[in-house]
């Protein structure tokens, strides 16, 4: 299934509302708006540039180039709340939308649950495919913080890794859950710790 056919939930990402404003070209260059993690941003971009050539360019290297046809989902990006492929959205389509990346996550020092259940179960191997995985994963807990197997399988279906065998990602979005909806990205770990040595 195609990213840009699934219906998801509200990104609960920071999201800033852009001011509608008339699509501008200059010189056969459009001028469009974007929120891009929470930073109204504007970028010059040519017609025939994906969002993910737009992304790149500027910095936003989060969002990988796998195999420009949207069959693996490595170029997965959340848009307004949706995960869509990046490679095959023109750049153009971004101008008013709401974007996150892989960066407007979370990083090493305040990592998003999701990363920190990938980090801890085993479910990154070459890394490739991560942020593409956990893109399309956290769509999924916007929406449904209690998912079923079969409903974190539907959601990771675009996402293709050659590592595994998808056990421990699917393994590593169960975690996730569970520790959104008890409130804390880490809480399920310090309760055992705690447990362990004796302290409530």
């Amino acid at each position: 299934m195609k990213k840009s056919a699934k219906p998801m939930g509200a990104n609960s990402a920071v999201s800033v509302r852009l001011p509608a404003r008339t699509l501008k070209t200059r010189d056969g260059i459009f001028e469009i708006d974007l929120n891009l993690n929470g930073a109204a941003l504007r970028w010059r971009v040519r017609p025939s540039e994906t969002l993910l050539d737009a992304l790149r360019r500027n910095g936003w290297r989060g969002a990988k180039r796998g195999c420009d046809t949207g069959e693996c989902g490595s170029c997965t990006v959340i848009i307004d709340g949706r995960p869509m492929l990046s490679c095959l959205l023109p750049a153009v389509a971004a101008h008013g939308r709401d974007i996150t990346t892989i960066e407007g996550l979370g990083g090493t020092s305040n990592p998003h649950p999701i990363q920190q259940a990938f980090a801890e179960t085993g479910a990154v191997q070459c890394g490739f495919c991560i942020p593409g995985m956990i893109l399309s994963a956290k769509s999924l807990l916007d929406e449904n913080t209690d998912p079923s197997p079969r409903q974190i399988r539907h959601a990771l279906d675009g996402n293709l890794c050659r590592c595994t065998g998808y056990v421990k990602q699917i393994e590593a979005v169960s975690l996730a859950a569970q520790r959104i909806r008890r409130g804390s990205p880490a809480g399920s770990r310090k309760r055992r710790a705690a447990a362990s040595s004796g302290r409530t």
